[in-house]
This record gives structure tokens, sequence and C-alpha cells, in this order.
């Protein structure tokens, strides 16, 4: 029941456009271009600055990527698209992004989008976005440090996925994303073990600061999904709540690019010693114990004695002082713990049953 309920949710999940909107073809120096299924002509008017990509995938599949460079950026976004595009439609967006934000942009199509191979699923997602972060590495030497990745609508799903192995990434959007699967579906509160995308859980573990943006008016994954993302990020940014806005076009609204290029420029200048410097304050350090009692004004404390929690404690005489040594790990039972006076070297037992012994000292 479970595995059925899980492909009923993949099927509502992922969208591909039928047919691809682009298709991939090889020159005879060897590059892949990308050309317009409609038009047959080329999608990059200069591909100079546009690499398409073939990765392979730990699954078995083929994958293809759009790296957009720009020469004045210092920061890259891998961006996870939604589920009914692939990378043609988003060709100009991209475009957008990365003259605005001045970055490096990576977009990817999942396994069964577009021209890339397979059949989509959460899984197959998860080994795309992991490849598509490992071809970034040893292809173009980025590090997570300089990388901010940005998941739209399902793309939320491997974006968090690979976000939260990523402990020292730059930072992490999430564009109308969902809390879960089952929660577009069904609207449930609670998590099943056949739901999928269970960002509720995920988010928690993410350490890098968090932009959540979501329309207010957004009929197909409700404004509360980015609410509680938000609400739950270790470290999240101002959101940014788009009044009137759905699920496919907030980028037509001028706060979504305002908003995005200031948390992008905050990140750029955002070093590891500014975020240590940011965090230290929420940090908690344990303060020593003082003894404040009358009887311990020659400081003879050293260490706190802590009385433990015995089901029976109206019998037991707890020493007031630390004139009295008894041992720290105090456990309840009735053999006796030994304890002694190191003026009079008297010696006492303290059990659950028996009251503790006096001496000339206490």
């Amino acid at each position: 029941m479970g595995c059925l309920v899980s492909q009923l949710a993949a099927k509502f999940a992922f969208f591909p456009p039928t047919p691809p909107t682009y298709q991939v073809k090889k020159r005879d120096d060897g590059k892949l271009v990308a050309v317009s299924a409609a038009s047959s002509l080329p999608i990059a008017i200069d591909d100079s600055c546009l690499d398409v990509l073939s990765v392979h995938t730990k699954r078995g599949n083929k994958i293809v990527a759009f790296y957009l460079r720009n020469p004045s950026a210092r920061l890259t976004v891998l961006y996870s698209h939604g589920n009914a595009a692939d990378l043609g439609q988003l060709y100009d967006l991209f475009l957008q992004l990365k003259a605005n934000l001045r970055v490096n942009l990576i977009g990817y199509d999942y396994s069964g989008y577009g021209a890339s191979t397979g059949k989509p699923s959460e899984y197959d997602t998860y080994a795309d976005i992991e490849a598509v972060y490992e071809c970034l590495q040893t292809e173009y030497g980025i590090s997570q440090e300089d990388l901010i990745l940005y998941g739209q609508s399902v793309g939320s799903g491997p974006t968090l996925h690979l976000a939260a192995q990523l402990p020292r990434l730059r930072g992490v959007v999430l564009h109308s994303a969902i809390l879960s699967g089952l929660r577009v579906l069904c609207h449930v509160k609670f998590t099943l073990c056949c739901d999928i995308y269970k960002n509720v859980k995920k988010i928690r573990k993410v350490k890098s600061p968090v932009l959540v943006i979501h329309g207010t008016d957004d009929d197909v994954v409700n404004w509360l999904h980015g609410n509680g993302l938000w609400k739950m990020a270790r470290e999240p940014y101002e959101p940014l709540w788009i009044k009137g806005g759905g699920h496919c076009n907030l980028e037509l609204y001028p706060d979504y690019i305002r908003h995005l290029c200031r948390f992008v420029q905050e990140m750029e200048n955002m070093t590891t010693e500014v975020r240590l410097r940011k965090i230290r304050p929420t940090l908690t350090i344990q303060k020593r114990w003082k003894c404040t009692s009358m009887c311990c004004a020659d400081k003879c404390c050293i260490v706190k004695v802590r009385r433990p929690r015995w089901p029976n404690l109206s019998c037991i005489k707890r020493p007031k002082c630390a004139e009295w040594r008894c041992p720290s790990f105090l456990i309840p039972s009735c053999t006796g713990l030994s304890c002694w006076c190191k003026k009079c070297s008297c010696r006492c037992t303290i059990c659950s049953c028996l009251c503790a012994a006096k001496c000339s000292c206490w």
C-alpha cells in the first residue's frame, strides 16, 4: 500500500513537457549544443558563455545541464526547476538571473525531462543533483563555500537533500517550496513512510542561510508550506511573501529580483569570519559552579555536590558543604556509597534506606 501511494504521489509530482522543447546535438568539433525543437535553431545566440553538459548519474541515467558563465561572478547558483518545465523553457530566465545577480548559473533537467534519459522519480532527482554538484567540483573547481542552491516547487526536494549534506554551503533559496509531497496532495499534517520529498525533516539539517520566496495566492502549493519551512530553518533569512503571487509567476514581480539580489549580495560579503561572529552570541558558555553558602566562606568548594533523584528522599541528610567529598556518580542503590570528611577522616554510608551518619564536622 505504501509503494502504491508513493508511486501515485510521484505521478502527481512530475509533469515533463511532451515533447521536449529542445534537443541536444554534437558539432563537428565535439561540443554539445542545444537546439530549439520548434525552430531547429540554436537556443544560445552566443554559445561562448554557455556550456551544454551531459552528466552521468549513479543510477545509470544521462542528464543534460546548462552552465552559464559570468566573467564578473563570485558565486554560482545551482538551479533545480519545477515539475512542468525543462531547460528550453527556462533558458531566458537563466540569462536574466545570471546578469542581474552577477553569478554563474547551472541548471539541469531531471531524469526523464528534456533530453535527459530515464524516468523521473524522487531518488533519481537526488542522484541527478549529486551528479551535477560533482561536475561543478571536478570540471569548474567550484566548492560548496561558493555555491547557492536554488529550488523551485518540486526542485526544493533535491535542493534540500543536497543542502543537508553540505555544512559549508553559502546559501539556499526555496521558491514556492513544499513541505512534502503528500502534504500537497492530501493536506495532512503528519509524515508517512510512503511520503516523498520530506523537506519538513531535511530543513532542520541545513546549516546555511535559507531564503524562502512564496506567493500568498499560490493555489498549487499553499503559502503555509513556505511559511512552515521558514519557521523550521536553523538560520532563516528575511522571507519574501509576494502579495497576490501565484505558483509560476513570481519572477514577474519587481520585489522578486530586488530581494533576491540583496540576498546574493549579502552572501557574497559573508565570509567565514563574519558567520562565526554572527552565531557566537547564540553559543552558551557553561559557567563554573560557585558555592555561596556561609559555611564555605573559606572557598573550600571545588566540586558541586548533586543530590541524586531517589524515590525516597525523606531519610537522607545531604551535606551542605563541600567539606564532604562524595562521588560524582551517585547511583540509587542499597549497597551503600562511601563518603569521607577531609577534616576528621570520618566515613559514612549513604543509602536510600539509611540516614547518613553524622560526624563532629557536620
